[in-house]
């Protein structure tokens, strides 16, 4: 089964990298140690901001399974104790950042949350005012620095993790090929960037429109490209519902072989399931969480409320687990910038991460392929971030 880009799914698609590609500043910094000081022998307070109350679809389910992660968390921290207060954005940026403000004003120390982009930076804007830093569950890069810290995973670790591991095994000459939309365009620099601080080296680039065509017709392009640059990968940018299931059923049968020329991917190549029984993608190479932390999560949820959590769910339980790792410390600084972005990072529920002081995070990924339909762990993820080569 390969996707058939369709005129509405194009637009679709559009509309969503447009949303996150919106021209966002990163909060106005606070100070590289910024934030309040904690009485540490008390309950610290804790505000959630999520987007229930949204128009849009998923959203309930989501902000629901955000609070159950953070709760567990709590419930899982020996000692500290975490006063948590509930606050709905509706996944809107005005009133994220008045819940921001309402949450400050009932003496909350640190924000978890929001989800969106726009909504974690209005917070961000709002809370700097109040010298209080914000962990959000976005990943989108632009938006973080200053008091705003993202949660979620980002091209930008990906990236780094893959060239990395492909320049110690000699497939470290990559074509990138990306899509010529927003995130493809970010997909695309992000391996730049991280090839460059890796010692990978990108031999070439190869973009195409969001159409079944524009995809076919690049396949020679890419081919070619590929022989005469004299490289011994290919990097994608594209998702398993856009144009990767295309492109490694196309490559292959245009001479491209991957037994030869190493195919990656900057996405999980493993989600929906039914991607892994595509021929095109066995022997590929993706990053991963760790599988067997984040299958304790999954199961360690289930068992507790009775369903499985969202897919980013456990960037709450994330966000509890480092301030909970923080204040055990029993330092009244434990909050602020210097403290959130210690070397050597958190347990989280899918393995290591740590936070970046311009705002982004590392967080620790396997590497993985897929072989007989079934995904492969070839290089765990790091247990610390000595030596992880991140």
């Amino acid at each position: 089964m390969f996707a058939v880009f369709k005129p509405a799914r194009k637009a679709a698609l559009a509309a969503i990298f447009a949303v996150s590609s919106i021209a966002l500043s990163a909060c106005d910094p606070i100070g590289t140690g910024g934030g309040p000081t904690i009485n540490t022998s008390k309950p610290v307070p804790v505000a959630l901001l999520v987007p229930r109350g949204s128009a849009q679809q998923g959203d309930a389910v989501l902000a629901q399974s955000l609070e159950n992660a953070a709760r567990l968390a709590i419930a899982d921290l020996q000692g500290i104790q975490i006063d948590l207060k509930v606050y709905d954005t509706a996944g809107n940026p005005a009133t994220a950042a008045a819940a921001a403000t309402q949450a400050i004003s009932d003496g909350a120390r640190i924000i978890l949350g929001p989800v969106y982009a726009e909504a974690a930076n209005a917070a961000g804007v709002a809370a700097a005012k109040r010298n209080v830093n914000v962990l959000a569950f976005s990943n989108n890069s632009a938006i973080a620095g200053g008091n705003v810290f993202i949660l979620g995973a980002t091209f930008d670790n990906t990236a780094r993790r893959l060239t990395s591991y492909a320049a110690r095994q000699g497939k470290g000459n990559m074509l990138v090929v990306s899509g010529d939309d927003a995130a493809g365009q970010a997909g695309r620099a992000s391996i730049q960037n991280a090839a460059a601080a890796t010692g990978a080296n990108v031999v070439g680039n190869v973009s195409y429109e969001l159409s079944q065509q524009s995809v076919i017709n690049s396949v020679q392009t890419i081919r070619d490209s590929a022989a005469s640059k004299g490289a011994t990968s290919i990097f994608m940018t594209a998702t398993t519902a856009g144009a990767l299931p295309l492109l490694t059923q196309l490559l292959p049968e245009a001479g491209l072989d991957p037994a030869t020329t190493q195919y990656i991917g900057l996405t999980r190549w493993d989600i929906p399931a039914q991607t892994l029984a595509l021929p095109g993608v066995q022997g590929g190479w993706f990053a991963l969480p760790d599988p067997t932390k984040s299958t304790q999560f999954r199961d360690r949820y289930s068992a507790t409320y009775g369903g499985s959590p969202h897919s980013i769910g456990g960037l709450a339980y994330d966000g509890i687990a480092a301030i909970g790792a923080l204040v055990s410390a029993g330092k009244s600084d434990a909050l602020t910038g210097a403290a959130l972005t210690q070397g050597s990072g958190f347990q989280g529920v899918s393995g290591i991460f740590r936070l970046r002081p311009d705002g982004t995070n590392d967080r620790g990924l396997a590497i993985a392929t897929i072989q007989e339909q079934k995904v492969v762990v070839i290089d765990p993820a790091p247990s610390s971030f000595s030596g992880a080569g991140l």
